[in-house]
């Protein structure tokens, strides 16, 4: 992959946004990754591969499987979380595939409560604080605890936040 490409370019197309979230509970392999977001084989290694080379994904383990070499991925949430902040243009396309994923996901939610928050307003700094805490706390809850996908006594959920200071012109 050119290395010019960031790290949220490659993440930002609605799929590969599904194998991050699956390869945080998981080590999959490619194959793995096909069967459970109904791919073919083929593909699922293209957008891996693309992953890994971004940096975005690390090969967790291979095993022999039929005299061939099965990667087994998984992906280091909190490593990204450290990179350096993107260039406006990489946010934008990396915001555009979480909307459109997110629309996705609604569709496919259960019946039953869901929280659904949208804001833009003024509050103190220490508020705001708090909220920018919380929001992380919980995602890293979420992402540690994530399991492989169907383990029984789990259940299916997301969470999708984006919480930032807005620009002065705004």
């Amino acid at each position: 992959m050119d290395e010019e490409i960031s790290r949220l370019r490659a993440a930002g197309h609605p799929l590969r946004l599904r194998m991050l979230s699956l390869l945080t509970g998981a080590e999959l392999s490619a194959a793995e990754v096909a069967r459970e977001l109904d791919l073919t084989h083929a593909n699922a290694s293209y957008h891996l591969r693309l992953l890994e080379n971004a940096g975005l994904i690390e090969v967790a383990s291979e095993e022999r499987i039929r005299g061939g070499v099965a990667k087994r991925y998984r992906y280091i949430w909190r490593r990204d979380a450290a990179q350096g902040p993107p260039s406006r243009e990489d946010d934008e396309v990396h915001t555009r595939a979480i909307a459109e994923e997110l629309v996705r996901r609604r569709r496919s939610r259960a019946d039953g409560p869901a929280i659904v928050s949208d804001a833009e307003m003024w509050v103190d700094p220490d508020v705001w604080q708090r909220v920018h805490d919380l929001v992380r706390e919980a995602s890293g809850l979420l992402h540690d605890n994530a399991r492989p996908p169907r383990t029984e006594g789990t259940i299916h959920v997301n969470l999708t936040a984006s919480a930032f200071v807005m620009g002065e012109d705004q």
